[in-house]
């Protein structure tokens, strides 16, 4: 028709001209593994060309299972070229959840590695089946994509995008903190934005990003730093096995400039006895998100590596919302140890009350965000698209205020906000985790609203204490009393060995409400004097 819009220009042409231009650098570092950009651009192009050979066309969805492989690379950037839909799954997310995913994603062929993943991808590929299987390495269910021609077999031409009328995209699980996980639809101006902040880097003239990895390739946080890095001819280091051990090691052995980690690896890497050993002086920007981070434990950090801690804010459905680089000790603005930072990139923030007004500078709300990595929308779910998404802004459900200076402090999630006492007061639980963990004898602390006959619901704490702790859980109850008030005291507090943590990394307050409910199963649920009686 005469008035349909054509599709903007496939932006892995830009990208092929780039790796093209970079030549001999070094591209990726995986094990023994280093590929330079040559290679990483051959790779891209033979991949798209098997790929068309074993009958995916452009504009299939394709779905995708694997873990931290180069290849991984290869295949989202030769699925985009194609101008098809990759559908990456999370291969430590429940069976279940990734059955749903490939159902509801709608994949017409499955791709999975079966060098590392034999035994999941078997099942995955048996338990919903699709027209085309394929495989990275042998031995699985389809062809190996990654297999050399055989002599004298005709060479494949790769794809030229100018041909392709489809526009690419790529669907994320999401990290399921508030129940089942949700396919997040990003589109192409996800990729062209993450292309425009790599140039952008570029054009400072700062250093030559050497990145480790520390999230999954298939979240969308692994392709956002990974990308980044690849785009602006940086070097992006994989890692199999992800922990205070091998982060360690690696940041010394490859001279790791930016690296990414969660909290709780984070603290692992504060509480292990190497850390004052390694060499980390490469590091100028060390990003940590997917929670947030405990006061006591940033200006640990920012005290021991240096001022390079880096507080970041984002989710699959708005990549990057802040960042707050350099984090320091500001004697004029102690607080801001709690702040995760300013608008990230193109990014804009927006504080809003429950009728979508917008919140004066310092009161709390749920955080609005929109900019180029906003998602489309959730994939197949049309209702929960139009809770979520309103005209171009992400509903975050994360609650918190911004100070004068544009500084975003978070404090609950809004599904996690504890309604307590006779005038039903909101409760934060993150004011109360940081006052906690910020005790010398504790190590983590997670805060859950828990039913109560009395108040409707109480603050309950599992906390994490140091082998040679002595503190009580009177103690603790009684610095919360002092500090914030008796309604936001705990009434129960717990001592456990470890907090449970979700795929992602984030502490799991869905298991820990499970555990209180497991464990009182039959027992009234007004426990309100229990630290009294």
């Amino acid at each position: 028709m005469d008035n349909e819009v054509a599709p903007a220009p496939n932006y892995v042409r830009r990208v092929l001209e780039l790796f093209d231009g970079f030549g001999d650098a070094e591209a990726i570092v995986a094990g023994e593994h280093r590929l330079t950009y040559a290679d990483l651009r051959t790779g891209v192009l033979t991949v798209s060309a098997r790929l068309r050979q074993h009958g995916i066309t452009p504009g299939m969805t394709v779905g995708i299972l694997v873990q931290n492989p180069p290849e991984a690379v290869m295949l989202q950037l030769a699925l985009h070229l194609m101008g098809c839909r990759s559908a990456f799954l999370a291969p430590n997310a429940p069976r279940r959840y990734r059955l749903d995913f490939l159902q509801l994603a709608g994949v017409e062929a499955f791709i999975y590695d079966a060098r590392t993943l034999p035994n999941m991808g078997r099942i995955m590929s048996e338990g919903n089946p699709v027209p085309i299987v394929a495989c990275l390495g042998e031995g699985g269910l389809g062809p190996d994509i990654l297999a050399p021609y055989p002599p004298g077999a005709p060479e494949l031409t790769p794809i030229d995008p100018a041909d392709v009328p489809m526009e690419p995209a790529s669907l994320f699980q999401t990290g399921g903190t508030t129940g089942q996980p949700k396919l997040v639809h990003h589109g192409q101006i996800f990729f062209q934005t993450l292309l425009a902040l790599a140039e952008g880097w570029v054009a400072t003239g700062q250093h030559r990003l050497r990145h480790l990895a520390g999230a999954g390739f298939w979240h969308v946080s692994g392709q956002n730093a990974g990308m980044i890095t690849l785009f602006s001819g940086g070097t992006f280091v994989l890692e199999f096995t992800y922990n205070a051990e091998t982060a360690l090691a690696a940041i010394e052995r490859e001279q790791i400039t930016s690296v990414f980690m969660t909290p709780p690896i984070l603290y692992e890497i504060l509480d292990n006895p190497r850390l004052d050993s390694v060499d980390t002086s490469s590091v100028v920007m060390w990003s940590v998100g997917g929670s947030a981070i405990v006061p006591s434990r940033m200006a640990e950090a920012i005290d021991r590596i240096g001022p390079v801690i880096r507080p970041v804010y984002g989710m699959s459905e708005q990549a990057f919302i802040t960042a707050y680089p350099g984090a320091f000790k500001d004697p004029e603005h102690p607080e801001r140890l709690r702040s995760c930072g300013f608008a990230y990139g193109d990014a804009k923030i927006e504080v809003r009350d429950d009728d979508g007004k917008l919140c004066p500078t310092g009161v709390i709300g749920e955080v609005w965000a929109t900019g180029g990595l906003t998602m489309l929308g959730y994939w197949g779910q049309p209702e929960l698209t139009a809770e979520t998404l309103v005209d171009g802004w992400v509903r975050t459900a994360d609650v918190g205020y911004l100070d004068e200076d544009g500084y975003l402090f978070l404090v609950d999630r809004k599904k996690d906000i504890i309604i307590t006492g006779k005038g039903s007061t909101n409760v934060y639980s993150r004011p109360i985790e940081d006052l906690l963990a910020g005790h010398p004898d504790v190590r983590a602390a997670a805060v859950v609203g828990v039913p109560d006959s009395a108040t409707g619901e109480a603050v309950h704490a599992y906390v994490v204490v140091s082998p040679d702790a002595a503190v009580t859980a009177v103690e603790l109850r009684t610095l919360v009393v002092e500090t914030l008030s008796d309604l936001w005291a705990p009434r129960e507090i717990e001592f456990i060995d470890k907090l449970p943590l979700t795929q992602v990394g984030k502490v799991d307050k869905v298991a820990l409400r499970n555990r209180f409910l497991e464990d009182r199963a039959g027992q009234p649920t007004n426990i309100s004097q229990s630290l009294n009686d």
